[in-house]
């Protein structure tokens, strides 16, 4: 009986320890793509709100029309009604000069610590992350200078790091809303044992071609079709050889074979007078990656789309990889879509202990 007893109480505090470490807070407010600019109204047309636009809001290059890369709204606030408000949103950017006498620059400077003051007096540091400062699942970055002039060099300086590190939060975003519907965990496991590599499957992909080493999966929506080429190569001791033309060259070959359209001798090819940008990545500590965003276009038809390719390399076992997620959809917005293709292939993983006689 005591033992019972004793049990029965362990469970409830291990129960109120938890509750004790839940975030109850509301959930933040707004889109993923949307950032709400929070300086004082009379510095919007500043340097500063122009150095701003033309890093987190400059034209997506590799999308087939315009689309900004996160859509601005400009905030003032004039009482702490308003402030608590505006502090409820999933995305924002407090800019001001330090030692502005604005309601903006008092906020920055009640937040910063006085080291942290002195070191934006110096020109050491200008930005500042806060994770889930106000309300849970929240991304603030504050972001002050001595002038105006100063802070939008440095904005401008520092665009990959930036707006890079409000994507990579985005991209963890991104993961919960694909997988949230559920995803097909049988394909991952089945990549995994038989190929030695794995990528989550959202829940309605449907494979549609199974060779040696390749594989495609789509979604075929009638507004949406989205699809997924895969294709993995054995005895690549190096990944020196991988440049942004060798990258499109095999990306090219593979999509003429796999991926044809439903009018004969048509297939998906490269849209070379668009903007093709490839970029190394780090997936983790082990693996090279190579992530290439563009637009696709399908050789003897009116059809075409965006783009986003991996390369991964595996210096252990000698092994390269590659992901293509590809789009048609002409009435949809893109620029969510994009991004969840760039999160989902940075779900790849290949297996460190994966050998030829496997």
């Amino acid at each position: 009986m005591n033992k019972n007893l004793f049990l029965v109480s362990f469970i409830i505090i291990l129960f109120i320890i938890s509750a004790c470490e839940s975030d109850y807070r509301p959930m933040s407010i707004g889109q993923m793509d949307e950032v709400i600019v929070v300086m004082d109204s009379t510095q919007w047309d500043s340097d500063t709100a122009l150095a701003i636009e033309e890093t987190f809001g400059k034209a997506i290059e590799t999308l087939p029309g315009y689309e900004p890369t996160y859509r601005l709204t400009f905030r003032d606030f004039r009482n702490n009604e308003e402030l608590d408000r505006l502090r409820e949103f999933k995305n924002l950017i407090f800019a001001a000069p330090i030692d502005s006498e604005s309601n903006v620059g008092t906020l920055i400077r009640a937040i910063l610590s006085d080291d942290i003051e002195e070191r934006v007096r110096s020109g050491e540091s200008f930005a500042f992350p806060l994770e889930d400062r106000w309300v849970r699942d929240q991304w603030t970055l504050i972001l002050t200078s001595n002038d105006d002039e100063e802070l939008s060099e440095k904005i401008r300086n520092s665009e990959d790091s930036l707006v890079g590190h409000l994507m990579n939060r985005e991209f963890e975003r991104r993961k919960q809303e694909v997988f949230r519907r559920g995803e097909q965990v049988a394909i991952s496991d089945s990549l995994w044992e038989n190929h030695g590599w794995m990528v989550r499957m959202q829940h309605d992909y449907i494979q549609t071609v199974d060779t040696t080493n390749v594989k495609v999966f789509r979604r075929a929506l009638p507004e949406n079709d989205r699809w997924l080429l895969a294709w993995w190569q054995d005895d690549v001791a190096s990944a020196d050889f991988i440049d942004e033309d060798w990258i499109n060259a095999t990306r090219d070959s593979l999509l003429q074979k796999y991926v044809q359209g439903t009018r004969e001798g048509s297939y998906i090819t490269t849209e070379y007078r668009r903007s093709v940008i490839t970029k190394e990545m780090e997936l983790d500590s082990r693996l090279t990656g190579f992530e290439t965003l563009g637009t696709w276009r399908m050789t003897n038809d009116f059809m075409g789309g965006p783009f986003v390719n991996f390369f991964y390399h595996d210096p252990e076992t000698e092994r390269l990889f590659m992901l293509e997620y590809g789009q048609f959809a002409p009435s949809v917005a893109k620029r969510r879509f994009v991004r969840q293709f760039r999160a989902m292939g940075r779900t790849f993983e290949a297996d460190s202990t994966w050998s030829v006689s496997n």
